[in-house]
Order: structure tokens, then C-alpha cells, then sequence
């Protein structure tokens, strides 16, 4: 799919694999951590993007990510 970027790609992959495709921001975030950098600003795009949900305009330690758009393989 090009209209994600690869690290898009891998939290929303992340997201589909998760319980109730929903994650805790501090999990996506040690789940990223050795994969690269910029979680908030991703997340951001991604909710931008409609691939993602959540409160506020930049999710924080607290936020409860919630997967809105799968990737179909």
C-alpha cells in the first residue's frame, strides 16, 4: 500500500495484531522504540490519514490508540 510510509505501515500492522486492534500509547511506543523514532508525530499522520483514532490532536502517555482502517492484503 503506498500511501503509508513504512513505519505507517508497521503501527498500523501492530494495531491489526493487538486485542480489539486498540494499544496503550506507551506500548506502541516500547514496541517502536528499537525500530525507530517519532511514534507521536507517525500516529498523528496516521490519524490524519484516517488509519487511526484517538483523543486530542497528539496522543499522550495515557492514550488509548484504536485501529479505524485495516490494511487489506
Amino acid at each position: 500500500m503506498s500511501e503509508l510510509k513504512e513505519e505507517e505501515r508497521f503501527i498500523v500492522e501492530l494495531l491489526q495484531k493487538a486485542e480489539g486492534n486498540k494499544m496503550n500509547y506507551k506500548e506502541i511506543q516500547t514496541a517502536c522504540e528499537n525500530e525507530f523514532e517519532g511514534v507521536r508525530l507517525i500516529l498523528k499522520n496516521l490519524k490524519t490519514k484516517g488509519f487511526v483514532s484517538y483523543e486530542g490532536i497528539i496522543p499522550g502517555f495515557q492514550s488509548e490508540i484504536e485501529l479505524v482502517k485495516a490494511i487489506l492484503e
